[in-house]
């Protein structure tokens, strides 16, 4: 077996330029929204997925603003600047949006319930779930 020595990341700066792609919107909506600072982000999937993505960000306190054409400036709070949410989080029907914020709320020190529509509420979440629980 090879071996791979790594050393720590140094600080990541400069502009990317997305395609209208639904899952690297979704990562670029969450990791915008978990940078600390302004972050402008162009190019975004404009399905109704990614909106749940940019509602469920709002409703935890970051500021997320249409710049037009594809494009959205976030003002990040880093890791532990969200707020607590006061209603449900819904993720319509979103199988990306549940699966990938539901490991980072369970992070998070206040309670949250992520929900959606009838048919995402029956798709199986297992393979999320219970690694999540075993970490505790």
């Amino acid at each position: 077996m090879d071996t791979i020595t790594t050393s720590p990341a140094k600080r990541l700066s400069g502009e990317i330029t997305l395609p209208g792609d639904k899952s690297i919107s979704h990562r670029a909506i969450i990791f915008g929204s978990l940078a600390s600072g302004k972050v402008f982000i162009e190019g975004l999937c404009t399905g109704e997925d990614t909106y749940r993505t940019i509602a469920i960000f709002r409703q935890l306190g970051i500021t997320i603003e249409d710049a037009g054409n594809r494009s959205l400036t976030i003002q990040g709070k880093g890791l532990r600047g969200v707020l607590e949410p006061d209603d449900i989080l819904y993720a319509g029907n979103s199988g990306t949006t549940i699966r990938l914020l539901t490991g980072f709320l369970c992070a998070q020190p206040f309670f949250s319930t992520i929900s959606g529509d009838r048919s995402l509420n029956h798709r199986p979440m297992k393979r999320v779930v219970e690694p999540l629980r075993m970490m505790g």
